[in-house]
């Protein structure tokens, strides 16, 4: 087992002690921009029958960073190495930082995971070809992933919001925090590089779930 995962499992089991005594902290995770490609996109970009390359695996179940990136070319601006992660969807889906999408000349459009109607698109450039996306971008929406006996740990089930405060230098309340409870999660709350910058949020940081009465 890798060092990273077994504090992980320390980190988890932990948690899971502090919940059982009412105290309620969940880790940091900040995600840089990336991009999920379907079968077509992938093949599209890299040629038929390509197979993405695992370069590391990620905290969430069954996924994991892929060692190739991809141009993306927007109104204003385009940018270049943007990392693939694995394994293929259904969709294919952008997620960008505010920053990034002011950058690229794209509208800001705050999104959960999937609901990608009524999106903006792109052009995806790899080395094998181009892809035309008439939506699939966003800006992921703050969002608390966690199996369904982690968040019942704190009480949550999947499809409630709750409030996390970031305490320090920059203290932080974010609401309307969505939980992503089931088998293909774990416990972690997921930050774009915006909101982690704005409260000097860096990976692992422990952060306190509020209740409603006590913000």
């Amino acid at each position: 087992m890798m060092e990273s995962e077994v504090k992980r499992q320390v980190t988890l089991r932990m948690l899971k002690e502090y919940a059982a005594k009412s105290v309620y902290y969940v880790p940091a995770a900040v995600s840089n921009r990336h991009i999920h490609l379907s079968q077509d996109a992938l093949e599209a970009l890299f040629g038929k029958g390509y197979t993405l390359e695992q370069f590391k695996p990620l905290s969430q179940p069954n996924q994991y960073a892929c060692e190739e990136k991809l141009t993306f070319v927007g109104p204003k601006n385009k940018m270049d190495g943007i990392r693939i992660l694995g394994p293929v969807r259904s969709a294919t889906q952008i997620e960008f930082s505010l920053t990034d999408a002011f950058y690229l000349g794209i509208p800001p459009v705050v999104r959960m995971s999937g609901d990608l109607k009524d999106t903006p698109g792109g052009k995806l450039i790899g080395p094998n070809g181009e892809y035309m996306l008439t939506s699939g971008v966003i800006i992921s929406q703050c969002h608390l992933h966690a199996s369904k006996e982690e968040a019942a740990w704190y009480g949550l089930k999947d499809g409630d919001s709750v409030c996390v405060r970031k305490r320090g230098l920059r203290t932080v309340l974010f609401e309307n925090v969505l939980v992503r409870a089931g088998d293909t999660h774990s416990l972690e709350l997921h930050f774009d590089t915006d909101e982690a910058n704005s409260a000097l949020i860096e990976n692992s940081d422990l952060l306190e779930v509020v209740r409603s009465w006590e913000i």
